[in-house]
């Protein structure tokens, strides 16, 4: 597997390679009994009472097999598209699991720093994969994709800069004869979603994957949905295996895409802005690199020794997301989930001391 790596000016080192960097560890390792959790991105609190109940009461419909028809047309109405652009998923990680099985790119480019289960899904499925590393403060370039890229990943907001780009330089990266997939997993953090393109129909080659699990908590129940042309959710649809979007994940589905639960997630990433800008100017003050322009329920920072730190604030009693897993970072970089203000400053308050 071949790394293109950024150049630009301010560029750090190399990108870890496949073999470095363990694509398949994710926030949930670093998280045990007695920890205070900065290492997840799941809001706190989730589900939401209304949600629970909801999902508690399709157990009765489980003798039934699950029928994704409402689910689908809820979808599809939440983002303004025909339900035959919607394909109901077991989490956001099944469609990329589904787009590397049915998908047959000659040039297939990946754009890290971000989430690694899009590229641990194309090289399971034996693609080679390209990797465009973006130096800090992960600002995308669109030109540094290659032209004859037939199929490009890339996150917004991403995992785990926090960075949102602009929909128009993504929109650049859009052409005839390529598949663009674009993960919104963290879109819902974004009052508004302006930048959002779930609503974009006539992109050529565009894919959103988004995910409930963040937002709504719902980790342990594999809720998401991929939103692109008819053609390929046909295609995907037909490698899905049968029913594997449980009733319960379907109601849950429908019930997230209502206006009113649009509006509550709204409201409550209005609440994570201000958290995340506190959370972000604490950090700054104790000598942390922030990067700048966060966007979502996490922020990246870069310590000196952070590995020591992270270690630290382990015995201590506080998980935070190590860096180096991930394409382009290093051990001195931490994920640090946002969390409401008294339990931050319950962080921030033993990082100064081993600060």
């Amino acid at each position: 597997m071949r790394d293109t790596v950024g150049r630009s000016a301010g560029a750090g080192a190399p990108p870890s390679t496949a073999a470095e960097a363990d694509l398949r560890h994710h926030g949930d390792a670093e998280t045990g009994p007695g920890l205070l959790d900065f290492a997840v991105n799941v809001r706190t609190g989730t589900p939401p009472p209304w949600l629970a109940e909801r999902i508690r009461a399709s157990v009765a419909d489980l003798a039934a097999y699950p029928d994704p028809s409402a689910a689908r047309r809820a979808v599809a109405r939440r983002h303004r598209r025909d339900p035959a652009e919607v394909l109901l998923t077991a989490g956001a990680a099944e469609a990329f699991v589904l787009l590397a099985r049915v998908l047959r790119p000659r040039r297939a480019v990946v754009v890290h720093p971000q989430f690694t289960e899009p590229e641990a899904a194309l090289r399971a499925a034996g693609h080679r994969v390209e990797r465009v590393v973006l130096a800090p403060d992960f600002t995308l370039d669109p030109q540094r994709v290659p032209e004859d890229a037939d199929l490009v990943m890339v996150g917004n907001p991403t995992n785990p800069t926090s960075v949102l780009h602009p929909a128009a330089a993504l929109e650049r990266l859009a052409r005839p004869r390529r598949v663009l997939v674009v993960d919104e997993a963290f879109a819902d953090c974004v009052p508004g979603e302006p930048e959002s393109l779930a609503a974009r129909a006539g992109v050529p080659g565009l894919a959103v994957v988004r995910s409930l699990t963040k937002t709504w908590g719902l980790a342990g129940l594999r809720a998401g949905y991929l939103l692109a042309d008819p053609g390929l959710v046909a295609r995907l649809a037909e490698a899905q295996p049968l029913w594997s979007v449980s009733t319960p994940a379907l109601v849950a589905a429908e019930a997230c895409s209502t206006p009113e639960a649009v509006a509550e997630a709204d409201a409550w990433a209005e609440r994570l802005a201000a958290d995340r800008a506190a959370l972000a100017a604490d950090l700054a003050a104790l000598g942390l690199h922030v990067t700048p322009n966060a966007a979502a329920s996490f922020l990246l920072v870069r310590a000196e020794k952070g590995e020591e730190l992270r270690a630290g604030l382990r015995n201590r009693g506080i998980a935070l997301r190590r860096g180096d897993t991930f394409p382009g970072l290093g051990p001195n970089w931490l994920r640090v989930a946002v969390r409401e203000r008294d339990t931050a400053l319950r962080m921030t308050r033993v990082l100064a001391q081993l600060l």
